[in-house]
């Protein structure tokens, strides 16, 4: 039987991203994930990787404000060993200004992103007659424009890092026992098993709905209007969305509120009238008590680990969040920030 240095369980997106970290590294990787790859809330359609606003940083946003500056270098890197494309581009975000009060922020938030991000990336107002045609209507004609949003497919990211830990020997596989280090990526249901056993709520699953549209943006800026992501994908696809529902029902089912978005997507940005739905998605993800990631020593399985509670922003956080779980799980180096340990949500 073959050796194995790290058991990676749960194949959403920080599983795989750790799993690609460890292996990179030289380590002999399992990842073991009963319903397979990217199956729970990692395999959605928006894929919105976008930052914190800049102002009041705090570890979370610095910590975020890394991974997004990570990401191109290790989906290029990701996509280079697999031939998988993740769908990945940094082509920014544009947010129509509703109200002056809303416009003075926005000002303010130009000179802190200065300062905060360091010339890596910008934060600014504009005109929505110099933002170009794909600009949504903006009742006080200025829009945010920042250069840091990226976008990708979820789905395809994940497919994009199967594809490379298969290159690296590397299978998800459905059962296996624990061998070596093991980290626990399992989403809500680790969340639940967590709160179950702890006799305390440590997070919960809050339902998201989101549509897939046959619409061609082009290379062009993700939107935020209205509350709604707006992902242009690059296969001539466009993503929407996404609800936050705490209380459900049913996991994976659409319903009117998702009708609900649609409609109000197609008010804020009325270049998408007639655009065909070609898909409806809905899926549970997991939200810490501390809102941040969970990631660290695991509260109930000593000796191992847990990666956790990457919520709306999994897959913007999963480039910082395999690097340090990798330190962690491989060379004992401890740089989580104080504020994802999991004692912050016990």
């Amino acid at each position: 039987m073959a050796m194995v240095d790290v058991t990676i369980r749960g194949a959403g997106i920080f599983g795989l991203s750790i799993a690609w970290a460890c292996a990179r590294r030289g380590a002999r990787v399992q990842v073991v994930d009963p319903f397979g790859p990217g199956a729970g809330s990692s395999g959605g359609l928006v894929g919105a990787l976008a930052p914190h606003v800049p102002e009041n940083w705090n570890d979370k946003k610095a910590f975020q404000f890394e991974s997004l500056l990570m990401a191109e270098p290790f989906w290029r890197q990701v996509e280079a060993t697999g031939g998988v494309s993740p769908g990945y581009a940094r082509l920014g975000r544009i947010q129509p200004i509703t109200d002056q009060h809303g416009l003075e922020l926005a000002h303010r938030r130009e000179g802190t992103a200065r300062d905060l991000w360091q010339g890596h990336a910008e934060w600014t107002v504009v005109e929505t007659a110099s933002a170009g045609s794909w600009c949504p209507p903006s009742a006080t004609g200025f829009v945010i424009h920042d250069t840091l949003s990226a976008r990708m497919h979820p789905r395809r990211a994940c497919a994009a890092l199967v594809a490379a830990l298969a290159v690296m020997g590397v299978e998800v596989i459905p059962e296996a026992l624990d061998k070596g280090a093991v980290v626990h990526a399992t989403g809500v249901a680790g969340l639940q098993e967590l709160s179950a056993s702890l006799g305390t709520v440590v997070g919960n699953g809050v339902k998201g709905q989101a549509a897939l549209l046959r619409f061609d943006a082009g290379q062009v800026p993700q939107l935020f209007a209205d509350a709604i992501h707006f992902v242009p994908h690059a296969d001539g696809t466009l993503a929407i969305g996404s609800t936050s529902e705490r209380d459900y029902d049913d996991p994976t089912g659409t319903d009117t509120a998702l009708d609900d978005v649609i409609q109000r997507a197609l008010q804020a940005v009325p270049v998408l009238h007639g655009a065909e739905v070609i898909e409806r998605w809905a899926g549970v993800r997991p939200r810490s008590k501390s809102r941040a990631p969970m990631l660290g020593n695991h509260p109930l399985h000593k000796g191992q680990f847990i990666a956790n509670g990457g919520f709306k922003i999994g897959f913007g956080m999963a480039p910082k969040v395999a690097e340090v779980m990798a330190d962690l799980v491989l060379d004992g180096r401890d740089a989580i920030p104080e504020g994802f340990r999991p004692e912050a949500s016990l």
